[in-house]
């Protein structure tokens, strides 16, 4: 690999090709093969946000290797799902271990732009929240939460007006019977990315009556996450994000 960015440098100094030629080169050269994983170094070229660490199903030894070759290159990872005790082995200066998310941080993007704002209707939904914020937060974006604004108690929401005001793109996390998406979209014009989570009781279906709830808004334009999936929601906050930040730019 290392070959083939000397000839794809070269081919810039000497003029035969673009710097965004050579840009596309390298968003598609090999991945670091370490046997039981294939490191995707690159991935932020290709798609603005870089390869990230799903803990959950991996050995101990696997995440910290994969963590640390990520460093290495990158000076930067992020493990979702992680654990303290993950953290602990980690040795890494800077990591942070995210408690409430059960996620991992190094490094991350630089300065915080624009305005995400983050919802949820119940403390139970936190964490999978903390996991939008975290992953918003570490791709370089500002993001402002406001957690237990349920339906079950719409003056609370309403106080945070202001917040939906000044946002760019707005998440909205809710379990039991995932109402809260619906009536944050009837009151704002902005983005909103829904999520449900898994919160709530026998009915709740593990978060498929929130689920389809979402996906059966009556508010168009509203994106649906999987069950617990804020990372997924912080990432295309963070997209979303990016273009309108290039728009006003």
């Amino acid at each position: 690999m290392n070959s083939r960015i000397t000839k794809i440098l070269d081919s810039v100094r000497d003029g035969r090709i673009s710097v965004e030629r050579a840009l596309e080169e390298l968003k598609h050269l090999p991945y670091e093969d370490i046997s039981f994983a294939k490191i995707d170094h690159h991935r932020h070229l290709r798609q603005g946000i870089p390869e990230v660490i799903f803990a959950e199903g991996k050995t101990l030894e696997q995440v910290v290797d994969i963590s640390r070759s990520m460093y290495k290159k990158n000076r930067r990872f992020l493990i979702t799902r992680a654990s303290k005790k993950i953290y602990n082995s980690l040795k890494i200066k800077g990591a942070v271990f995210h408690p409430a998310s059960g996620m991992i941080s190094v490094g991350g993007e630089k300065g915080e732009k624009g305005n995400i704002l983050v919802l949820t209707a119940g403390t139970s939904d936190i964490p999978v929240a903390e996991e939008a914020a975290v992953t918003a937060s570490f791709l370089g974006n500002s993001v402002k939460t406001v957690y237990d604004v349920g339906v079950a108690g719409l003056h609370r929401l309403m106080d945070s007006a202001g917040h939906m005001k000044e946002a760019r793109v707005i998440i909205v996390v809710a379990g039991m019977e995932g109402a809260l998406p619906s009536v944050v979209g009837g009151m704002t014009d902005k983005p909103i990315i829904a999520v449900p989570t898994s919160t709530g009781y026998g009915t709740s279906f593990s978060g498929l009556t929130a689920l389809f709830a979402m996906l059966n808004s009556c508010v168009p334009g509203i994106a649906v996450m999987n069950i617990n999936n804020g990372f997924g929601a912080g990432c295309l906050a963070h997209k979303i994000n990016k273009i309108n930040i290039k728009k006003t730019s």
